[in-house]
């Protein structure tokens, strides 16, 4: 098994397209269970632009948005390709959710992602989020797997 998806392994998984694939990298995989995504947030990056001009921060939803797609990337790398193909993943809820610093840009967000149980379609994951081992954000949240139409 891998322990290492690049972004285009992970456009292979996901339908995110830029500019909303915020990961970069997915690392540290165990096959189902946890990995680590890299999210380079970078001065031009689009949602830094406008939020906030003169002191840019990366929007704490999409922190979640982030957290969201590296669990998804992490869970269709170890299932089989048939359940996830021709499938989209749709985040259900968010819990817990804490954004304890600033993110903000040219830095390396890494997230530590967990997937903490499945129930047929429905999965729980959680994770934090770090800056040079410094924690800016946590969270809780659930998505289902879905067909597409």
């Amino acid at each position: 098994m891998l322990d290492k998806l690049s972004k285009n392994e992970i456009i292979n998984l996901l339908p995110h397209r830029e500019p909303m694939l915020l990961i970069d990298e997915l690392i540290n995989i165990e096959k189902l269970k946890s990995a680590k995504a890299i999210v380079n947030v970078k001065k031009n990056s689009f949602y830094v632009q406008g939020h906030f001009p003169g002191q840019p921060v990366m929007p704490g939803v999409l922190i979640v948005e982030a957290f969201g797609q590296a669990a998804a990337a992490l869970t269709a790398h170890g299932i089989d390709k048939s359940t996830y193909e021709n499938k989209l993943v749709f985040l259900m809820s968010v819990e817990k959710a804490r954004f304890r610093n600033p993110v903000v840009p040219d830095c390396k967000l890494e997230l530590q992602i967990e997937a903490i149980r499945s129930h047929g379609r429905v999965w729980k994951y959680k994770g934090e989020a770090f800056v040079d081992g410094k924690k800016m954000a946590d969270a809780q949240w659930s998505a289902t797997i879905v067909d597409r139409k």
